[in-house]
């Protein structure tokens, strides 16, 4: 039995200004062929199908086609989609014919005419297997489910966690359902329901002990436990993206029971709809945000910066948080983080122990950032590599490139080449810094940050500051969306 395996990531902010590149994709790491199988067989979902399917009781040759990642930013360039089209069906080609493809997808990536980039990889890869080959896909829980998408695969299997911290097992699940179509004959029926509604990530917690969020994942687990449930999810979509398909979606996908199917996916979407303002979440002023951080002596307190959240695509050089954390001394490390190559070339250039003294921030994101002038000591240089686990990672290969550390007093900026994790310990860690150790850290995440915070922080603060990735997205200029829907607009609606 032949199965290929293949995945394309990347979540696209159409706020954020700077347009993602082939550049990117290759910097984040492409791999293909025995390379991608051999790389990747621990990490995240591509590493959960190739776990998975090394265990079926039969003969499988597992192909891989291609991986192209890259980090979250803004819209895939023209030239850029065509040429990751192009080559990902250039590998996929050779491999023909197939008993069934497993891809990893994001199921947020838009290009600058392209809005739904998923449904036209799902798209093209059925055009060339063919109707009757199995094709599953994983996607992340803020993915935009299209109807593209949904028409083209057999299955979308969605991250039932956030923080995202089920990657490696969603890709134990995507290869189960593939397993039960391949080997137990199962006829997959999906069904699937566009909600008119898109959801704050502040609140999307499925950590908490109760809440919305945690009863929804405890509903999914419970529906892939009934028999003739292949997989059941929920999207409650990526909110930076003004495109005309925009919306929330729940899918349930069983064994040749359509009408359990769309009742399933029905009391999903009505479930999510009805309890939709528990989503909708508190936020503190920044300049309130930092008092009241100054304000705890004892223990971490992390500052949540979600309008520059870099996992949420935004660009990384905010630093209004940063303004105010500088106003005030500190008995501990703070923490923060800023995107500028230009700086971290001219600290290359002045050395470890000289002086920075410029600008900082407001480069990568002029719309809604702003610069600040900064006198600071370049503590140190080093490369931001790491292997990243917790949120969306594990055993996942990270390199911000090279980095510097500039020091104003207690406040040490950790300034990046590139844009990844600005919320991650081993991030701190690499720059040479105890992260539960400080006073303050400011997580560039909205909620994912949680996964390695929750237990360690005195106290977590959503800060509100404006950026490419709002919590309250609906006051932002939004021109292509479909109306009406929440929260821009109040109605009714039944699925």
């Amino acid at each position: 039995m032949r199965i290929a395996v293949g995945q394309i990531w990347q979540e696209t902010n159409t706020f954020n200004p700077w347009e993602t590149t082939r550049v990117d994709f290759e910097a984040f790491g492409i791999t293909h062929g025995t390379q991608l199988i051999e790389q990747m067989q621990n990490t995240n979902e591509l590493g959960g199908f190739i776990q998975a399917i090394r265990k079926w009781p039969i003969a499988v040759d597992l192909l891989g086609i291609a991986r192209f990642p890259a980090w979250p930013s803004g819209p895939v360039s023209e030239a850029t989609f065509d040429w990751l089209v192009q080559q990902f069906m250039a590998q996929l080609e050779p491999l023909l014919p197939l008993d069934a493809v497993l891809l990893a997808l994001h199921g947020a990536m838009s290009a600058i005419r392209h809005q739904d980039v998923e449904g036209e990889i799902l798209e093209r890869v059925r055009d060339r297997i063919g109707p009757s080959t199995p094709l599953v896909a994983t996607l992340d829980l803020h993915a935009n489910i299209t109807q593209r998408m949904a028409r083209n695969a057999d299955a979308l299997v969605l991250y039932h966690t956030a923080p995202h911290v089920d990657v490696f097992e969603t890709g134990l699940r995507g290869a189960e359902v593939l397993r039960r179509i391949l080997l137990e004959k199962a006829q997959p029926r999906m069904a699937f329901v566009k909600v008119p509604a898109v959801y704050p990530v502040e609140r999307a917690n499925t950590q908490a002990a109760a809440g919305i969020s945690q009863e929804l994942k405890t509903r999914l687990a419970e529906l892939e436990r009934r028999p003739g449930v292949l997989t059941a999810g929920i999207a409650t979509v990526q909110p930076w993206l003004d495109i005309p398909e925009l919306g929330s979606a729940t899918l349930v996908v069983t064994d040749d029971q359509v009408e359990l199917a769309d009742s399933l996916a029905r009391e999903l979407a009505e479930t999510l709809w009805s309890r939709r303002r528990e989503y909708l979440s508190d936020l503190v002023p920044v300049d309130q945000a930092v008092a009241r951080a100054r304000q705890q002596t004892e223990g971490l307190v992390v500052l949540s910066d979600p309008a520059d959240a870099t996992t949420s695509g935004a660009p990384g050089d905010s630093v209004w948080v940063l303004e105010e954390l500088l106003k005030y001394d500190w008995q501990h490390p703070v923490l923060a983080t800023v995107v500028s190559p230009q700086i971290v070339e001219q600290s290359e250039r002045l050395g470890s122990g000289g002086r920075y003294r410029g600008p900082l921030g407001g480069v990568r994101d002029a719309r809604f950032g702003k610069s600040i002038p900064i006198d600071a000591r370049i503590a140190s240089l080093f490369d931001a590599r790491f292997m990243l686990n917790g949120h969306i990672g594990r055993n996942m290969s990270i390199d911000m490139g090279r980095s510097a550390v500039l020091e104003i007093g207690a406040v040490k900026v950790i300034v990046t080449s590139r844009s990844g994790p600005h919320f991650a310990p081993e991030l701190f860690r690499a720059a040479g810094f105890d992260p539960y150790a400080a006073s303050v850290v400011v997580a560039k995440s909205p909620c994912g940050f949680r996964a390695v915070y929750e237990q360690q922080a005195a106290e977590i603060i959503s800060v509100r500051a404006p950026g490419c990735a709002p919590p309250d997205f609906w006051n932002y200029p939004y021109s292509r969306i479909p109306r009406p829907l929440w929260p821009w607009d109040e109605f009714e609606w039944h699925p």
